[in-house]
């Protein structure tokens, strides 16, 4: 299944673009996101995607600040960008979600995480990567199932305009490593590869 364009507002402002993706219901389990100013709904993700996003999830957890949370579920603006993102995974101050709503600035977010599917790969390396970077977030971590060679994960980070700098790029089965604040060593040998 693919994702599907819902509705495309090039001469409309951001408010217009957050009323549209408000009153977009997908179907349940499906992202609605805003992408270079489509609204798009994806489908629910495979379990192989949810397996990766659980161990990504398990490794974090005991490194997090205090204060500091990991949502699965809550959007990322980036207004610049005509952009409000669904990562796999975001870590924020738990503060970042004081405000009513259910998304974040981008500038919030201290780490996303998007994990590839068939459909999303060139939006995951493209689109939201420049989008991330635009908005300020300090690492964002590219778990790239459907990569052409082999499957990989790449660690961006040092963003500047719309672009990133490449930190560390492994193959499935390497390990990599977050820095500070998170100073973790992730095993990558455990993610489920593309068949």
């Amino acid at each position: 299944m693919s994702a599907l364009t819902v509705h495309h507002e090039p001469d409309h402002g951001w408010e217009t673009l957050l009323r549209l993706w408000e009153e977009t219901e997908g179907p349940e389990g499906c992202k609605v996101e805003i992408i270079e100013g489509i609204v798009t709904v994806s489908p629910a993700p495979a379990n192989w995607h949810n397996k990766i996003a659980w161990k990504l999830q398990r490794a974090l957890t005991g490194v997090l600040p205090e204060d500091w949370g990991m949502y699965q579920t809550v959007g990322v603006s980036v207004p610049s960008r005509r952009g409000l993102y669904i990562p796999d995974l975001v870590v924020a101050p738990e503060a970042a979600l004081d405000e009513p709503g259910n998304f974040i600035p981008g500038a919030a977010a201290e780490l996303v995480v998007e994990i590839t599917s068939p459909t999303n790969a060139c939006q995951d390396r493209i689109d939201k990567a420049a989008g991330y970077a635009r908005a300020g977030v300090p690492l964002y971590l590219l778990v790239d199932v459907w990569a052409p060679e082999a499957s990989t994960v790449t660690l961006f980070g040092e963003p500047e305009r719309d672009l990133y700098r490449v930190l560390q790029a492994v193959k499935f089965g390497e390990e990599i490593r977050l820095p500070e604040p998170f100073d973790v060593v992730v095993e990558t040998a455990g993610f489920p590869v593309k068949e």
